[in-house]
């Protein structure tokens, strides 16, 4: 039996603790749990922050940095994503984070969602659910692993590192999809495992690359193409589809880190 509700004008399902809508899915505080990956989306839903819940009101998430080091795509989107992390610090009474930290970082819960709602991200989703979101960065294919492992990858890269920000293939949902999953992209020239960026590019990619375009010539059927184009994208690129990935331990990936830094 399900319960509907109706959250922001959305009607949403509420199965056990947790209201499961087709745009998003919003969680209560109290019905998180350890392993959780939670989200909160920034400026009006351009972008969202992602990170590992570990429990008693404590989130590990990567940010990106604020010494320099960031690397992003060269466009103006580097402005808007880049200047969500404040360059002044600030300490926070509860966790002592400040603003200005940047990398694998601890904080509150409320430091995390700075103001913002919070979202649970899902896994083991069916494909008709996973097309059915029209926005990238809420969903996963992919199965996650025991709470157990994923709470050992987040708190193993808190201290190691996550290796250096990268708006398209190393960013904060990258971290916490790894450290659920365990996968990695091992083909450098494609995006990272990121629900965002792959539907960001999915979106770029139907609307300049798709040779369907030339099929119609109506509105409707231009429209119709391009959706369906960008749908097929963000499926085949999704961590659960795609077989540019493997399951790499975290030991082995922070120790790859170091030697290519090395280098």
């Amino acid at each position: 039996m399900f319960n509907y509700n109706i959250i922001n004008g959305e009607k949403s399902v509420r199965t056990g603790e947790m209201k499961m809508g087709v745009l998003s899915n919003r969680i209560c505080r109290e019905d998180l749990k350890p392993g959780d990956h939670i989200y909160s989306w920034r400026y009006a839903y351009i972008y969202a922050h992602h990170g590992i819940y570990i429990g008693e009101g404590k989130v590990i998430h990567f940010t990106q940095s604020q010494g320099g080091r960031e690397i992003g795509t060269g466009t103006v989107l580097d402005r808007v994503i880049f200047s969500s992390s404040s360059s002044e610090a600030s300490n926070c009474a509860a966790c002592g984070y400040q603003s200005g930290c940047y990398g694998v970082i601890s904080s509150c819960l409320d430091c995390f969602l700075a103001d913002g709602e919070l979202y649970l991200f899902q896994y083991a989703v069916s494909p008709a659910l996973f097309l059915a979101k029209p926005r990238g960065g809420t969903c996963t294919i992919a199965a996650s692993d025991p709470t157990s492992e994923v709470l050992h990858r987040a708190s193993f890269l808190l201290h190691n590192g996550f290796g250096v920000y990268h708006l398209f293939k190393n960013n904060c949902e990258d971290f916490a999809i790894y450290c659920k999953t365990g996968l990695l992209v091992i083909t450098r020239i494609s995006v990272g495992r990121s629900g965002q960026a792959t539907s960001f590019l999915a979106a770029a990619s139907a609307i300049v690359s798709s040779p369907l375009r030339y099929l119609t010539t109506s509105f409707s059927g231009l429209a119709a193409v391009g959706y369906g184009m960008y749908c097929f994208s963000r499926l085949v690129s999704d961590i659960g589809v795609r077989r540019d990935v493997e399951k790499v331990a975290v030991e082995m990936l922070v120790s790859a880190s170091a030697g290519c830094q090395e280098t």
